[in-house]
């Protein structure tokens, strides 16, 4: 059997190239994805940056635990609490005590991501100067990096202030260093001290905070568990790609090799004739798929070792991934890749080989083209269960929790069942579409061509569904990804438009923080507008204006789980009169300090109910649900007053223009009110001014980076298959198809009408697997929308037609070049001289046009 599968191999090398690429292209993609996750699933602690130098740091609390039957359950806190001043004092008697202050600033031409210190701290980094000298005024300060230079003037809102010295870069912060008394009018708030003593000294003084010490004082840095966030995010991207990967995979091998056993019934029945078994007969095409398998998966291997260290390398430089992050010596990942594809293989010949292995001597004597018995039980049979298990469990998920359809992971790898099912069922979808495409007036070809169109294309059922296959996989995953991504961003985008009522939304100058209860806590270096800022905005005239802060609040569900929700905190006047909340119960106006207003995911949704929560800075509390607002997109966060969100910056102020005022001249007011007048250089605005439709656009949801790449990458890769799988079916197809073209030829044909035909029957193959992607893609919007309305969202169906044409037009043009390039083979000779089958004379030659060559021909 190895010996007549290596021939086979060797006779048919056409028949198993688009195959062996396909799956050494998954294995690659697997090892790459096991390579990333081996290097990546223990992210190496950062070392201090800020504070390497430092003795002892003492942070205030910012996390919160809460103890639960199974253990504490702990969250990290949206505002932590300042170092107590009484601790400051005992610790100003063990030794030198520096204080630490962070905080945001903003001025043109500097680096988005700026921050100021005080001083005395840059010796902790440590920075050393490179020019210039310390500061000692007040609108002194020493800048990191390159982007200024000594002597230059920087206009900030809180003044001007001129660059006296600059320290080395390094790397981890843009920083401006002010000066110690100058930085605590800027941040009165002290999060953290460094302290000069002793740490058990330190800790008997300082009881209930975080004495870090040694690679601890790493979590004074900003940000210490970025890189966790990033790997996680790096390795969610790997996975989506690897599965979808494997699923298309599976695709491919699996037509691929029904098809060579299709084509090969002849053959197959020779050998029966000849002597041999159903089992050895399958042990054929096993040992082909074997032997296939073996070769790409050992060159998928091969190549995933050799494209792993430069998507790292990738991913570092579009800042996806750490510095840090390289591809480690691991040897799991390439097991894993390789038996992987090997079952891979195995998996997708196993009906093939059964259907081999059914072959009847009598198939030897077949002359007939059209294919017989496509659609056989077991597809018949596996097609029905998987639609109908996606059916089930969509009806379960919106009856029992239609909010697990808005979740990614969801929404990418439910479309699967479905596009599955279509596939395997597409043969009895094929004639009655192909029929309807060819009799619509607007598809007619001139003379014989549509009929041959069709005939060519309902007898042979299994190239057809071959072809059509991978067309529909990758339409239906580009718009079924693509759409519900855009589906639940205009979901998202008509909450935020019916919910903002305010004609102007004021937020700090270079960011968009404010999306209602979605914008989540302010970070740590704060960008809250100035109290003097607020005072301006509210004195002015025509305005009604509602001041609100980010924050977040904490539950203790079923005793287990400690839940964040983000928050808004708000006068409930002022927020009525600028937002119109979606409420399911209660009334917006019914929120005092002792309430809030909860959304119906939380356990306990009834007005009047009592909850206990956590505060944004760890504080317990009981309040009262005043009111109840639906679920929607998952975006409804909760409201509470300012009273509960202590130390929450202003982040956002709505106004609406009063009855009977001139906007233009509120507009002029609101943007005065934010502006700071510089001696000599103007005014500087210490936010900025937006109408509501600039902020929604600001606003509105946008896939990140990280999202985007791993759809191009998926979708990429899918787009690849379908090339593969076209020309390789089609390069199968044409030893076949060449009596067929021949006799064309001899009818009269002309080599232009042969290449219309083909191109003809590509473009109509390409168009139905087309409308069944497009039609599996509206099957897995439909339910999104659904489960949106269950959750009061507004439903708001959205298919990428730019992506999805694109995807056509690339298909449709694989389509045709592959079906086009071995065409010439076919007829290079005179069609004259073609023999029949048996080779014993020769047919006479027809002319052209007497019989499909002329106006009433192809």
């Amino acid at each position: 059997m190895l010996i007549i599968a290596l021939r086979g191999l060797r006779a048919r090398w056409t028949a198993f190239t688009g195959t062996f690429l396909a799956l050494s292209l998954g294995v690659a993609l697997l090892t790459v994805m096991g390579l990333a996750l081996a290097s990546s699933s223990d992210a190496p602690d950062r070392k201090p940056e800020r504070f390497a130098a430092a003795p002892v740091v003492v942070r205030g609390q910012d996390t919160l635990r809460v103890p639960t039957p199974i253990g504490d359950r702990t969250q990290k806190l949206a505002h932590p609490r300042p170092v107590p001043a009484t601790t400051l004092s005992a610790l100003r008697a063990l030794g030198r005590v520096v204080q630490d202050r962070t905080f945001a600033v903003r001025a043109p031409g500097a680096p988005r991501d700026l921050v100021g210190h005080p001083w005395s701290t840059a010796a902790f980094a440590p920075y050393d100067l490179t020019a210039g000298r310390a500061p000692r005024a007040a609108d002194e300060v020493v800048a990191t990096g390159d982007w200024t230079s000594v002597g230059q003037r920087l206009r900030t809102p809180e003044g001007p202030v001129r660059v006296v010295g600059t320290v080395t870069a390094l790397g981890f912060e843009n920083a401006l260093f002010y000066t110690d008394a100058r930085a605590a009018r800027l941040s009165p708030r002290i999060r953290q001290v460094v302290v000069e003593a002793a740490p058990v000294a330190v800790r008997r003084a300082a009881p209930g905070l975080d004495v870090l010490t040694g690679d601890a004082r790493r979590l004074a840095d900003a940000g210490p568990d970025r890189d966790r966030e990033a790997v996680t995010a790096l390795n969610a991207l790997f996975g989506t790609a690897g599965g979808v990967a494997g699923f298309v995979s599976v695709f491919v091998v699996a037509s691929t090799f029904a098809f060579a056993v299709a084509q090969r019934r002849r053959e197959f029945g020779l050998l029966r004739t000849a002597g041999a078994t159903p089992g050895q007969i399958r042990r054929t095409v096993v040992a082909e798929a074997l032997l296939v398998g073996v070769l790409a998966s050992a060159a998928g291997c091969a190549l995933g070792a050799y494209a792993a260290p430069h998507l790292a390398s990738r991913v570092v430089a579009d800042g996806l991934a750490p510095a840090w992050f390289t591809i480690g010596d691991h040897v799991w990942p390439y097991h894993l890749a390789f038996w992987t594809g090997l079952l891979v293989a195995l998996c997708g010949v196993l009906a093939a080989s059964w259907r081999a292995g059914r072959t009847a001597p009598t198939e030897a004597l077949r002359e007939a083209a059209a294919d017989t018995g496509t659609m056989t039980r077991g597809r018949l049979f596996a097609g029905t269960a998987l639609l109908l298990t996606a059916a089930v469990t969509l009806i379960l998920a919106l009856l029992t929790d239609p909010g697990d359809l808005l979740h990614r992971k969801t929404y990418i790898s439910r479309p699967m069942l479905l596009i599955t099912a279509t596939a395997l069922l597409s043969p009895l979808l094929i004639r009655p579409s192909i029929r309807l495409l060819t009799w619509l007036p607007a598809t007619r070809l001139p003379g014989a061509t549509a009929l041959l169109v069709r005939e060519n294309t309902t007898t042979s059922l299994r190239r057809t569904a071959s072809l059509t296959a991978p067309v529909l996989i990758t339409v239906a995953l580009t718009g079924s990804l693509l759409g519900a991504t855009a589906t639940l961003n205009e979901s998202r985008t008509k909450e935020l438009r019916a919910r903002t009522t305010a004609d102007f939304v004021v937020t700090p100058t270079g960011t968009a923080a404010g999306t209602g209860a979605d914008s989540g806590a302010v970070s740590a270096t704060g960008t809250g507008l100035p109290p003097e800022t607020v005072r301006r905005l509210r004195a002015v005239p025509g305005a009604e204006v509602s001041v609100t802060s980010a924050s977040e609040m904490y539950v203790l569900e079923d005793d287990v789980a400690l839940i964040r929700s983000e928050a808004r905190a708000a006068t409930p006047e002022d927020l009525a009169a600028t937002t119109h909340l979606p409420l399911v119960s209660g009334r917006v106006t019914d929120l005092d300090d002792d309430s809030i207003i909860v959304n119906e995911e939380w356990a306990r949704h009834t007005v009047g109910d009592h909850v206990t929560v956590h505060l944004g800075d760890g504080t317990r509390r009981t309040l009262r649900i005043a009111a109840v607002m639906p679920t929607g997109t998952g975006d409804n966060g909760v409201y509470i007053t300012p009273a509960n969100a202590p130390r929450a910056p202003v982040d956002r102020v709505d106004v609406k223009i009063a009855r009977g005022a001139d906007a233009t001249k509120v507009e002029a007011d609101l943007r005065q009110a934010v502006g700071r007048e510089q001696a000599g250089q103007g005014p500087i605005a210490q936010a900025q001014v937006l109408t509501r439709a600039a902020w929604l656009r600001t606003v509105s949801p946008r896939p990140d980076d990280t999202t985007r790449l791993g759809f191009l990458l998926v979708l990429g890769l899918a787009l690849l298959y379908t090339g593969i799988s076209l020309a390789n079916t089609l390069l199968m197809s044409t030893a076949d198809r060449t009596r067929d073209l021949r006799s064309l030829r001899l009818a009269g044909a002309t080599r232009g009408q042969l290449l219309r035909l083909l191109t003809a029957e590509s473009l109509t193959i390409v168009t139905l697997g087309t409308l069944l992607g497009l039609l599996v893609t509206t099957l897995n919007l439909l339910p999104l929308t659904t489960a949106l309305t269950l959750l009061s969202a507004p439903p708001a169906l959205q298919l990428p037609w730019l992506p999805l044409t694109t995807t056509a037009l690339a298909c449709a043009l694989l389509a045709i070049t592959a079906s086009l390039i071995p065409t010439p083979r076919t007829h290079k000779k005179d069609p004259a001289r073609s023999t029949d089958r048996t080779g014993s004379h020769q047919l006479p030659q027809v002319s052209p046009g007497s019989c499909c060559g002329g106006p009433e021909g192809i």
